[in-house]
């Protein structure tokens, strides 16, 4: 009985240290910060992304806290360095809930009432929201609204 009682006893004192390390790290907030999510997404070199969305049609990021923050990351023209765009993956005309599905290999996507869309019929990002180009040719999204 003892060994089994130590046992409860370790994994509770595990579980409360650990609820107070993610305490400390969040900083006691209930706001996600950057401790936790950072606001901007390191997507790599702009000549890799660029070939996989002439290869296989703008890039769909998935919000892994809820379902109002997917964007959809797109690049045009020859050059790396300009014709980058980001836009939420919904419907311009639709609430953040009607997501959309990239119908693979084009540039087209289909809505949650099985509407066809282009690039352009998407929502814009707010304020804010953006590619950023570093001096190395990396791409990163900002995606901190002002």
């Amino acid at each position: 009985m003892v060994p089994v009682l130590a046992g409860i006893g370790f994994f509770a004192v595990l579980g409360l240290a650990l609820w107070g390390v993610a305490a400390i790290i969040s900083g006691n907030s209930d706001d996600t910060t950057s401790n936790l999510a950072p606001s901007v997404q390191e997507m790599g070199s702009t000549s890799f992304v660029a070939a996989v969305i002439e290869r296989d049609g703008p890039i769909i990021l998935r919000d892994l806290l809820g379902d109002d923050r997917n964007v959809v990351i797109d690049h045009t023209g020859a050059d790396v360095d300009f014709g980058w765009a980001i836009y939420l993956a919904q419907p311009a005309d639709r609430e953040a809930g009607c997501g959309i599905e990239l119908i693979k290999d084009t540039r087209t996507f289909t809505d949650c009432d099985g509407r066809t869309l282009q690039i352009g019929d998407l929502a814009a990002p707010p304020p804010g929201v953006g590619p950023i180009i570093s001096a190395d040719g990396d791409l990163s999204l900002d995606l901190t609204a002002d």
